[in-house]
């Protein structure tokens, strides 16, 4: 199995096969509009505008399993991160990461990249907190928190995962080298 062999649902209906996206770099991000990490939709926004040209892909999943903390629908997730945050790249439909009714995509991703990489001290001590927030989360592969993202590089091959602590402008670099 490869990325390419997953389809997703669009939000408002529909169906997205990653095999569209093929030659293309992901950011895959599970996000929600009502949690601390929410501000890093203006650092994705700024990804998407440098990169996009040059072959770079945002799927956004909205999840409320962290905090229920994406409580809306798929239209009012849209609509509030449209108008605060003027994000243009694909909010795809609200999705499950971990449990029993996540979203095979998200049992490929964890399989292919089941560590987030945490850097400093106080990150550490965050992902800790988070992890005993996460009613979850089971296994250390799970998905901790909201933000988690996975980076794709254009043979659709999962490069690496990335902890809800790591702004998207740490991501850059590595963005930069797959393009």
């Amino acid at each position: 199995m490869s990325i390419y062999d997953y389809t997703v649902q669009k939000r408002g209906g529909g169906e997205l096969p990653l095999s569209d996206l093929k030659g293309r770099v992901l950011l895959i991000v599970n996000t929600a509009t009502g949690c601390g990490f929410t501000p890093q939709y203006e650092g994705l926004e700024r990804l998407y505008e440098t990169y996009h040209e040059q072959g770079l892909e945002i799927l956004d999943f909205p999840c409320n399993q962290f905090g229920h903390q994406a409580p809306g629908d798929d239209a009012e997730i849209h609509e509030f991160c449209t108008a605060k945050y003027q994000t243009q790249f694909d909010q795809l439909k609200k999705i499950d990461v971990n449990g029993e009714n996540e979203s095979p995509l998200y049992t490929f991703l964890k399989a292919e990249a089941p560590e987030e990489e945490v850097e400093g001290l106080k990150n550490k001590m965050a992902m800790k907190a988070i992890a005993k927030l996460s009613t979850t989360a089971k296994t250390a592969a799970d998905i901790q928190w909201n933000f988690t993202k996975f980076l794709v590089d254009r043979g659709g091959r999962v490069v690496k995962r990335y902890a809800p602590t790591c702004p998207p402008d740490k991501i850059e670099a590595d963005i930069q080298a797959l393009l």
